[in-house]
C-alpha cells in the first residue's frame, strides 16, 4: 500500500470517528431531551396537552413575553445598528473601552444583572426616591422591579450585544472606501447610509435579530430577580418553573406542555436562521468568502 493510499484512509477513519462523536454528542445532548420535552407533554393526552397551553396564566405569561422580547429587540435593533456604525466607520478615543463594555452581558451572570437592576430600581436603590417623587407629583404609580418594565429592562440588557457583535465583522470587511467616495461625490449621510452601508449589513442586521428573538424567549435568570408575581409578570420560562414546582404529576406534565411552545418557537427561529444564513452566504461577493 503507497504512503497516499495509507493517508487517504487515515484522513477516511478520521473523518468516519469525528462525524460519529458529533452526531451521538447532539443526539444526546440535543434531540433527545427536546423529544423528552414533546412525548412528556402529550402524556396525559392531546386535549390535557390544550388545556395546559390555553390556561390564563400560560397565555399571560405568553403575552409578557412576546412584549417584552418585541420590545427588546427593537431596542437592540436599533442599538446595533449605531454601535456597529460607530465602532467601524469612526475613530474616537475611548473606542476600544465601548466596544469591550457591548460585551459586558456576554460575561455577567443573568442573574447578577436582575439583582443589580433590583438593587437600582427597587426599594433599597438609589433610583427608588426618584421614582416615588415622581409618582407623587404626577399621582401615578409608575413601578420597574416587580413589574412589567423591570421584565423588559432585564431582557433588552441581556440580549443587547448580539445584533451589533454579527454586523460589526461584516461592516469590518467592508472597509470605508465606499462611503468616502460618496461623500466626496457629495452623498448626505443618511443616504450614504441608506444606499451603501445598509445593503451590506442587512443579512447580519438579520441574523442578529433572530438570534437576539431567541435568546430572549429564553431568558430566565435576570427575569427571575425582578418578576415575582405569578399572572401578572411571569414570563413563559418562569411560568413552566413555577408549574414544574409545584410537584403534582399534572403540573409536571403541564410544565412540558408549556415547554413545548418554546421547543417549537426555537426550531422555527433555527429555521429561518439556517435560510438567512444560507441567503447571506449567497449574496456575498465570491472574493470575500
Amino acid at each position: 500500500m503507497s504512503e497516499n493510499e495509507k493517508l487517504e484512509r487515515s484522513r477516511r477513519r478520521t473523518k468516519i470517528i469525528l462525524i460519529t462523536i458529533t452526531v451521538l454528542f447532539i443526539v444526546l445532548m440535543l434531540v433527545v431531551p427536546l423529544l423528552s420535552v414533546i412525548v412528556n407533554s402529550l402524556r396525559e393526552g392531546f386535549t390535557f396537552y390544550i388545556e395546559s397551553i390555553s390556561t390564563e396564566y400560560v397565555r399571560h405569561s405568553l403575552l409578557v413575553t412576546l412584549l417584552a422580547t418585541g420590545i427588546a429587540v427593537v431596542v437592540n435593533t436599533i442599538f446595533g445598528i449605531c454601535a456597529a456604525w460607530l465602532l467601524t466607520k469612526f475613530s474616537f478615543r475611548g473606542k476600544q473601552i465601548l466596544a469591550t463594555l457591548i460585551d459586558i452581558p456576554f460575561s455577567i451572570s443573568p442573574v447578577i444583572v436582575g439583582l443589580a437592576y433590583l438593587m437600582t430600581f427597587g426599594r433599597l436603590g438609589w433610583f427608588y426616591p426618584v421614582l416615588r417623587a415622581f409618582n407623587q407629583h404626577f399621582g401615578t404609580d409608575v413601578r420597574i422591579a416587580f413589574a412589567i418594565p423591570g421584565v423588559v429592562l432585564a431582557t433588552v440588557f441581556v440580549t443587547f450585544p448580539f445584533v451589533s457583535r454579527e454586523i460589526i465583522p461584516v461592516l469590518n470587511v467592508q472597509g470605508k472606501d465606499e462611503e468616502e467616495a460618496a461623500a466626496l461625490m457629495g452623498a448626505k449621510g443618511f443616504t450614504i447610509f441608506r444606499k451603501i452601508t445598509f445593503p451590506h449589513m442587512k443579512w447580519g442586521l438579520i441574523y442578529g435579530i433572530i438570534l437576539c428573538t431567541a435568546r430572549a424567549l429564553g431568558e430566565f435568570g435576570a427575569v427571575n430577580a425582578l418578576s415575582k408575581t405569578r399572572g401578572e409578570t411571569f414570563t413563559l420560562p418562569l411560568e413552566i418553573d413555577a408549574l414544574y414546582m409545584s410537584g403534582t404529576k399534572t403540573s409536571i406534565t403541564a410544565a412540558f406542555a408549556v415547554s413545548s411552545i418554546l421547543v417549537i418557537l426555537a426550531i422555527i427561529l433555527l429555521i429561518a436562521r439556517n435560510i438567512i444564513e444560507h441567503r447571506g452566504k449567497e449574496k456575498e461577493p465570491k472574493g470575500t468568502r
